[in-house]
């Protein structure tokens, strides 16, 4: 009885660590303002790892953004190493400080957001195509604003609450006019 009480309090305190709040980089600088951050165009490079850690996929995204009354429209463009394009267009809208709603065509329902200092965390359930099948995965997005041009994100991509993979962008602002399609 006392190994199966100490392994369960063992699971539990290794379960809560596993999430950490978005309020806990509220300290963290610089800032992250996701109008300013998107109000310039913006590049980033991926890769996309299986859950062995294998590289699997590596990507680039060109993003252009546009303001239509309070939302931030994102035309996220991706080229995959296999020569694959695909686009994602993202419609963020702010929900009060420090929290965003998001849509886009292959999210299921709504994305919710919330940032705290130069952290920003998006929960959201994506339609994921993979060899002309589609999956329906839960993502917990990470990002974290490194200076005034440049973000890292960070991405667990799970199942049925079995990780399958993680996603890793580097995303830096252009100047204007920079982005070839």
């Amino acid at each position: 009885m006392t190994r199966l009480l100490v392994s369960v309090v063992l699971l539990l305190s290794l379960w809560s660590c596993g999430s950490v709040d978005v309020g806990h980089y509220a300290d963290q600088q610089p800032q992250l303002n996701l109008e300013r951050f998107f109000s310039k165009p913006v590049k980033a490079w991926g890769i996309f790892q299986n859950r062995s850690g294998e590289v699997v996929k590596r990507f680039e995204v060109n993003i252009a953004s546009r303001r239509e009354g309070e939302n931030l429209i994102l035309d996220e463009r991706f080229l995959y190493s296999d020569g694959t394009r695909e686009q994602r267009v993202w419609t963020l809208t702010p929900e009060g400080p420090g929290r965003w709603s998001g849509r886009a065509g292959d999210v299921v329902g709504v994305a919710k957001g919330e940032v705290a200092g130069n952290a920003l965390r998006w929960r959201y359930r994506l339609n994921l195509s993979v060899d002309g099948s589609v999956y329906e995965v839960s993502m917990d997005d990470w990002m974290y604003q490194m200076d005034e041009d440049t973000l890292i994100n960070r991405t667990s991509m799970s199942k049925l609450g079995v990780e399958v993979g993680q996603v890793t962008l580097f995303f830096r602002r252009q100047p204007a006019g920079a982005l070839n399609e």
